[in-house]
This record gives structure tokens, sequence and C-alpha cells, in this order.
């Protein structure tokens, strides 16, 4: 069985720009025809394939427009700005419309090229990659036709396909599961902390400022608090230090301590330390520790994850000229406070919930790695898939 033969994609698909659709033709939520825009390509409630979008046109717009749908196992993304580095693409599922921000292409035979098989091939690549040199990237459909695709058999072709279509279902029920975990978590933690008709206290009552600086030096891991992986390695978030030299003045933060960015702690940016002994964080942040005979730090944890907490810390930055949080303002929080050892029982429960939710996603993590690596093998040649003489006839 031979690896394949290398085409131009100009050679077996064609590659075209949506339509632009006067402001009038838009904003229709029901219709003849899905016009999908990047919001839909990028949206969640698709994947690999798109099956709804937020607007739709008639055929008599089209016909106004004199405009031609491009047909169903068409493969979509986005052409300009921003959005390429999310690197989105999905199939259309039925013949649809698309903007002119985004790029169809369309196989002309598939006795030659397998739509989903290109689908995968540009699934492995990066869209930015196709982009031509500028301040703005973009993709230039010229370009993009000079791109080679490797094309085994059209039987292999299948194949393959179908062998990296398991791993998205398998990809995809994992993502379900976890968005149905995290539903259940949410209504768990309101209905045991938020909505458990307990006695209240201020945040203050059992939380305390911690004002340490790293005068000596000691201490020289720089961290950082992000609204969603809590404390992290700045060079994670932003691919550099971006550190001062003299770290003198930073604050130390030390396991099982907090620390929040005042003015991203409305957005979320507040976290407890467990991956780390210790570091260090910018003099912005506001670093505090427990008193744990008076409260479970498990427990306020789940709590800082609560939609109440969320929305008490957002009305307390609401005041302040820059929407800041300082710890006075924070300490003064109202919480949802039982007896320790019912926090505790409380707590216990809602890290299992938790702990299942970080397994899936360890799943999850397993998953897309395992496809990225049956891509490159598979797409590149370089693993040969068997076909029976069933298939081949």
């Amino acid at each position: 069985m031979t690896s394949g033969i290398a085409r131009r994609i100009g050679d077996i698909a064609t590659v075209q720009q949506g339509y632009t659709f006067k402001p009038g033709y838009q904003g229709q939520s029901a219709g003849e025809w899905m016009y999908v825009k990047v919001a839909d390509i990028g949206s969640s409630a698709s994947s690999k394939y798109l099956r709804r979008s937020l607007n739709y046109v008639s055929s008599e717009v089209i016909g106004e427009m004199r405009a031609a749908p491009f047909p169903a196992g068409s493969i979509v993304f986005p052409r300009v700005g921003a959005a390429l580095r999310n690197n989105n693409k999905r199939i259309l599922v039925e013949d649809s419309l698309t903007d002119d921000n985004v790029l169809v292409v369309t196989v002309r035979d598939k006795s030659v090229c397998d739509p989903e098989y290109l689908y995968y091939w540009f699934d492995f690549h990066d869209l930015q990659s196709f982009c031509n040199s500028g301040t703005v990237p973009v993709i230039n459909g010229k370009t993009l036709k000079l791109q080679e695709v490797l094309l085994p058999p059209i039987e292999v072709q299948r194949r393959i396909a179908s062998a990296l279509s398991s791993w998205d279902t398998a990809i995809e029920t994992t993502e379900r599961l976890i968005a149905a975990k995290e539903r259940f978590y949410a209504f768990e933690l309101s209905r045991l902390i938020s909505r458990g008709q307990h006695p209240r206290g201020h945040v203050g009552s059992f939380a305390h400022e911690i004002s340490e600086r790293n005068r000596d030096g000691n201490e020289a891991r720089v961290l950082s608090v992000t609204n969603s992986r809590g404390f992290v390695l700045p060079e994670d978030q932003f691919e550099r230090r971006v550190a001062s030299a003299d770290l003198s003045n930073y604050r130390v933060v030390r396991r099982g301590q907090y620390a929040y960015n005042p003015s991203r702690i409305n957005v979320g940016s507040i976290a407890r330390l467990d991956a780390w002994d210790d570091g260090v964080l910018s003099p912005m942040y506001v670093v505090f520790g427990l008193d744990e005979t008076k409260v479970d730090s498990d427990y306020f944890l789940h709590w800082l994850d609560s939609h109440e907490a969320r929305e008490r810390i957002k009305k307390s930055a609401q005041g302040s000229v820059r929407e800041t949080v300082s710890f006075s303002e924070f300490a003064s929080l109202a919480i949802p406070l039982p007896g320790i050892a019912q926090q505790a029982a409380i707590a216990r429960y809602l890290n299992a919930l938790r702990g299942e939710i970080m397994l899936l996603g360890r799943s999850l993590d397993a998953l897309k790695r395992q496809k990225r690596g049956l891509m490159q093998k598979l797409l590149t040649g370089k693993w040969r898939v068997p076909v029976t003489e069933a298939e081949v006839a």
C-alpha cells in the first residue's frame, strides 16, 4: 500500500470567501438557510459539525443578493483576525450561507478526496500557519490553495477519518459528561451553602491579611493568579517572565494561603496556593490566611466558587473608581457559616464532586493528546491502516 500522493488543495477543492450581508438581512433567528458567522464556528454548541447558527436568511434574500449556498460537507473556518488563534474548524451539515469573514473549502470529487479526511487535515494544522505576514492575520485563498495534502487511496482516507471520528466521539462524550457534572456541582454548591439556611458571618471574622515581603530575596518563584487556573507561573500564561528584576518588595505567599488581584477579583482572580510550598506575587496583590478553628478552608474555597460569592464580590467592586476590592471590603462580605463540623462535612462531599470532574478532565486531556498523536501518524503516512478487499471494491 502506498503512503499517498501529495495534491494541492486548489486541485482537489474550491476555496471561497463568504458573502457580505446587509444589516437588514441579518438578525433572523429562524429561516430556510443558515447564515454562518465566525461566532457560530466557535460556539460550544458546535463541535465537529455545525448544525445551527444564530442567524438565518430566506430564499428571497438569497435571490436578491444572487448568492449561492455552500454545499453540505464543506469545511468552514475564520479567515481573518484574532479568531484564527482559536483554530476552530467545522463541517456544514446542510447547504448554508456564510459571511465574508469565513472561508469555505468544498471537495470537488469525493472519489478522490474524502471531505472528512480533509477536515482532519485542517484540524491537525494551525490556521495561523496559513496566514500572510502583516499586522492583521489573514488567510489568503490563493495561498491556501497552494498547500499540499497527502492523499492515500480513498478507502484508506475513509478508514483514517473513521478512526479519528471515534476519538472525536469519545472527546465529545467526555465533554458533555464534564458539563453535566459541573451543573450538578453548581446545584449542590448552592443547595448546601447558599440556600442552606445557615447563620452568617463576615469574612473578616476568620480571615486576616498577610503583608510578608520578600525582603531577604529568598523566594524566587514568581506567581500570578488567573480566573480559570488559579495560581500559575507567569511564563506559563504569558510565554515569558514578566516580573521585575528586583523581587524584594514582592509579597510572599505560602501553601494554604489565599491571594487575589484587587482589580481582577471581580472576574474570579482569587485562589488558594496548593501546587507549591511558597512563591512571590506582585506588590499589587492581596494575600490573606484563615483561622481554621473558625472556618474549614475547603468549605471557604467552595463558597468562593459559588454564584453568591461572585455576585457579592462584583457588587463590592462597583463602588470604586477602578472597580477594585480592598481587603477591608473583601473582609466585610457576608458568608453562610454553619458550625465547623458541618462545614467539613459539606466540603468533603463537594470535594468528591470536584474530584470526579478533575479525573474526567484528565481523561479528556489524554484523549486529545491521543487524537493529536494519531493525526500526526496517520495523516503523514507514517502509520498505515488496514483495508479490506470489500472496502477497496
